[in-house]
């Protein structure tokens, strides 16, 4: 696979991100591009690539373990009545090329390719746009249309028989510190991992030190999708496509979602959450 210089996202002045379209792993990490370093205006690094305890883990992007059968999330594959298992059956997410690439954001252009066989076509967005001086919002948009000319579905492990395990659409890995960091949702109430944690929620928020995560469906479809939020084993918040069942793709059709992400110094409470997402989302 060819290495490419990493794009870069900018932000109020500064470099916030960094997009790897065509990383030199593994297959059996799943390449897909991604983003990483993601920082705070500030300068604070709030993502992780290809960590000890999930090196398939790569910063922020769109990973999907189950496209009719094949692997785009990397590692190992989740078998009903046989558990996690080693499979030779991981794709990958192809850049084909950006139709438009300026400093605040990018459009781009993907295939998802497993088996020889062309799976989807993918059409992704990302901006960034400041919202104060201390805190900006990551934008991103993938639409995903099934080219296979066959009906296609998107499991998880959790409709393959693994309960709670239900990742799968976009993804955000965080980086490990020594303190676990602070989840929280948008409802009162909703103050820890295992709140939020399979919930749907407007939002879901994960603080470290130093910084703060917050995750906004954009879309009422894209509210719809439970969270999937780690922070105990690892810290990291995704979307769940495949929740409590399936998510059939008929050949032809198209399904899109939107998460907004804010990205702040410092630790935000509740209603400093809300407020930034609300700016976020109506930007």
């Amino acid at each position: 696979m060819t290495t490419e210089r990493p794009t870069l996202l900018r932000c109020a002045g500064r470099t916030v991100a960094r997009y790897t379209t065509r990383p030199p792993l593994a297959l059996d990490h799943s390449p897909r591009p991604y983003l990483h370093p993601v920082t705070t205006l500030g300068g604070r690094v709030v993502t992780e690539t290809v960590p000890e305890d999930h090196p398939h883990h790569l910063g922020a992007g769109v990973a999907v373990p189950d496209v009719a059968g094949h692997n785009f999330w990397g590692g190992r594959t989740f078998v009903r009545g046989r558990g996690s298992v080693e499979l030779d059956n991981h794709g990958v997410q192809r850049h084909d090329g950006f139709k438009l690439c300026d400093p605040d954001g990018f459009v781009e252009e993907l295939t998802w390719w497993a088996a020889g066989e062309r799976l989807l076509r993918e059409h992704r967005t990302v901006a960034a746009t400041a919202l104060t001086d201390t805190a900006w919002a990551l934008d991103l948009t993938f639409s995903l249309a099934n080219v296979s000319g066959r009906d296609l579905s998107v499991g998880s492990p959790a409709t393959n028989g693994r309960p709670g395990a239900a990742y799968g659409g976009f993804f955000w890995r965080a980086p490990k510190e020594a303190a676990v960091p602070v989840v929280f949702g948008a409802e009162s109430g909703a103050d820890d991992e295992e709140s939020v944690h399979g919930a749907r929620s407007d939002w879901v928020a994960l603080a470290g030190e130093g910084w703060t995560l917050v995750f906004a469906g954009a879309t009422e479809t894209t509210r719809r999708d439970p969270w999937f939020v780690r922070a105990a084993e690892y810290p990291g918040v995704g979307s769940s496509l495949a929740h409590d069942g399936r998510l059939p793709v008929p050949a032809g059709e198209t399904f899109v979602r939107r998460v907004v992400t804010v990205v702040a110094d410092g630790r935000l409470d509740r209603s400093g959450a809300a407020a930034l997402v609300r700016k976020a989302v109506a930007s």
